[in-house]
């Protein structure tokens, strides 16, 4: 599943093709509005709030998605269009006025709203470090407020920190030297928090450092735990351990671990 970086690079791709534009043909093909034409309306702006994507239209509306686990946009060149493969999986597309079309692809949430309902949409959605609006201490408030949490599942909650999902959170349990089913309540949270705000900028905004945790972007190198079950951490040299879970929303994730740098509490 796409991170909070993960979207908000991609703003900046689509800001870069389309911000500014009108489109000249189009239409949405998924959700309650699916049939209508966006034929007409400017791209007036793009926002961000954790994992979801607001496209703003001058005719006072937003599109809102969410990519969740397969979504993905991506731009064609004037003159060029979709492989006929892919055409089945648009959900959005958006034809503009210099020739590029941009394609919203096999996004399972696109919703039409109006732009002055978003605060109300995404409301419930906790502090997103990649905002202007970023607020600390109401992000250590939130984790507080269920010290009895695991460290996994209080960081992957959206509306205690907005954007961070399975990469980072058990990225953020190794630095932190924590066990990632521990209570969130006995880390340092307000260094936790400043960590986890430090490392989602460190990756949305400067390049060649995407989602790299180590400081080392070489293939099989990048990251400490995540993805390494079964090979030496490259801290310490212990073997890296996961769990598979199955949580409430039915959405199959892993927890990776080392150990030793991350002793279980007695």
């Amino acid at each position: 599943m796409p991170e909070g970086d993960s979207v908000f690079r991609l703003r900046g791709r689509l800001e870069a093709a389309s911000l500014g534009r009108v489109v000249a043909a189009g239409e949405l093909r998924s959700g309650p509005a699916a049939g209508m034409s966006l034929a007409g309306v400017r791209i007036v702006g793009f926002d961000t709030h954790g994992k979801h994507l607001l496209t703003r239209f001058g005719s006072g509306q937003s599109l809102h998605t969410h990519l969740r686990m397969q979504g993905g946009w991506t731009v064609t060149r004037p003159g060029r269009v979709l492989p006929r493969r892919e055409q089945h999986r648009v959900r959005v597309r958006m034809q503009l006025d210099d020739g590029a079309t941009v394609w919203g692809i096999d996004i399972p949430l696109v919703e039409l709203v109006a732009t002055a309902d978003e605060p109300a949409l995404l409301g419930y959605l906790g502090p997103d470090p990649l905002r202007p609006d970023w607020d600390p201490d109401e992000a250590e408030r939130r984790l507080r407020a269920r010290p009895d949490r695991s460290f996994v599942a209080a960081l992957l909650d959206q509306r205690n920190i907005a954007g961070l999902g399975n990469l980072w959170v058990n990225e953020l349990a190794f630095l932190a030297g924590a066990f990632p089913f521990a209570p969130i309540g006995g880390a340092d949270l307000g260094r936790l928090v400043e960590l986890a705000a430090r490392c989602l900028r460190l990756s949305a905004t400067v390049p060649g450092m995407y989602q790299v945790t180590t400081g080392d972007a070489a293939r099989g190198r990048s990251h400490w735990v995540a993805g390494r079950a079964g090979r030496p951490c490259l801290r310490c040299g212990t073997t890296v351990r996961v769990r598979a879970e199955v949580p409430d929303d039915a959405e199959r994730r892993r927890t990776w671990w080392c150990p030793r740098c991350q002793p279980e509490p007695d």
